[in-house]
């Protein structure tokens, strides 16, 4: 089987505005949500007044008319590609022998709700012509297809909060397949719009600590109350591991397993069994041909939702069982929020980093741990991971029932 390796990485987060200082915020443990300075909640009577927004504002990378002639969502996806590909110096690939996957859990928002007013208040004619191509789902995968000259396929899978890592999965599986050397996956999400923030608030899923936002997102915690919207992008460059070696590429770790289940359970709620996630999680380390043994830390999902962290600690624990008590769990959304179909992606990049530099991040405003929890949680500070060959899983788990688990090894 084809060996994928990763060459590039790229972000934008509510932690910084590229991958080096969003990794030493994550490091450092800094939270990214903050009050929204804004009149949403007053003006719609909204409950929640924060969210994790980017640390450095799309238009202060691009020039105007890039954001003009994009949704944010694709803004994000763009500035993170720009960074991935110049991390992986700039690969020469045949057009042909190029992909991307990019996806996004909800995609334009901002384009489809503010086109909407428009029309409302001034009438179809000053509907924008670029609307269509701002607001579709697949516009980030087709603006990034368009930056890097890709031709072997461009996609745009959705599965709620667990696109981002779908796509890298997908991206794996077209090199593995033989369609392409070289794949840029990620995902991205701009939703931090007052109609998500309502609607997420109505299904009860968001903190309401409006008088301490950098503390509210809580996973494991017993006073966790449900996540804290986020938004940005993480990207990598995948390459098959001969197209690296043949031009001397820096590898940073490789994608050795890609596990894909769904519960068929419950639109919103995750199966109580955990049965969907241990399958992923299983099949994902069969595919890697790694053992439990040889997992030393996991990038958990966990939202900080009542519910959903315990199934998913539970469902770890099944598929490590013993070897779990070696395992360092990081649960990196207490900082960054949960950037929804970008989540997975971000998380891919930690999970990496963690891997390559041999720190497992910290898990953030965790002062009375859940006793039902079964897992050993990095708290308060970075921890260190041992030398030698290491494997990790990334989770992913999403509306719907969707479930991703990426097993990521050192390079």
């Amino acid at each position: 089987m084809t060996d994928v390796v990763v060459t590039g990485l790229g972000a934008t987060t509510p932690l910084g505005g590229d991958v080096a200082s969003t990794w030493s915020s994550a490091l450092a443990g800094v939270s990214g949500a903050h009050t929204l300075d804004n009149d949403w909640a007053d003006t719609y009577e909204i409950p929640v007044r924060f969210a994790a927004r980017l640390a450095v504002p799309a238009e202060d990378v691009l020039p105007r008319p890039e954001t003009k002639r994009m949704d944010p969502s694709a803004q994000y996806a763009i500035i993170a590609t720009r960074e991935a590909w110049t991390h992986a110096g700039a690969p020469e690939v045949e057009p042909e022998r190029l992909g991307v996957v990019v996806s996004s859990g909800i995609g334009g928002i901002w384009t489809t709700l503010d086109a909407w007013d428009t029309l409302q208040a001034k009438g179809a004619r000053r509907v924008l012509p670029m609307t269509v191509p701002m607001l579709m789902p697949n516009s980030p995968a087709a603006y990034v297809e368009l930056e890097v000259g890709a031709r072997a396929g461009a996609h745009a899978l959705v599965s709620a909060c667990a696109s981002g890592a779908e796509a890298i999965g997908y991206g794996v599986e077209m090199i593995r397949s033989g369609r392409a050397d070289v794949v840029v996956a990620g995902g991205t999400e701009a939703a931090i719009h007052p109609m998500p923030i309502a609607a997420f608030a109505a299904s009860r899923t968001l903190s309401t600590r409006n008088d301490d936002p950098e503390g509210a997102s809580r996973p494991y915690d017993t006073g966790r109350d449900g996540f804290v919207l986020g938004e940005g992008s993480g990207i990598v460059v995948l390459e098959s591991a001969e197209h690296a070696a043949a031009r001397g590429a820096t590898v940073h770790a490789r994608i050795a397993g890609v596990g894909l289940s769904a519960d068929g359970y419950h639109m919103t709620s995750p199966e109580p069994s955990g049965r969907g996630q241990i399958a992923a999680m299983r099949m994902a380390l069969r595919d890697a041909d790694v053992a439990a043994v040889d997992v030393h830390h996991v990038n958990a999902h966990a939202t900080s939702t009542v519910v959903g962290d315990l199934i998913e600690a539970r469902s770890v624990r099944e598929v490590l069982g013993s070897d779990a008590d070696h395992v360092a769990l990081s649960a990196t959304k207490s900082m960054t929020g949960h950037l929804l179909g970008g989540a997975g992606a971000l998380e891919t990049i930690f999970t990496i980093l963690a891997l390559r530099e041999r720190q497992a991040p910290p898990t953030i405003n965790v002062t009375d741990p859940d006793p039902e929890l079964v897992l050993d949680l990095v708290r308060g500070q970075s921890r260190a991971l041992p030398g030698g060959p290491l494997a990790a899983i990334n989770n992913s788990f999403g509306f719907g029932g969707h479930n991703v688990a990426l097993v990521v090894t050192t390079a």
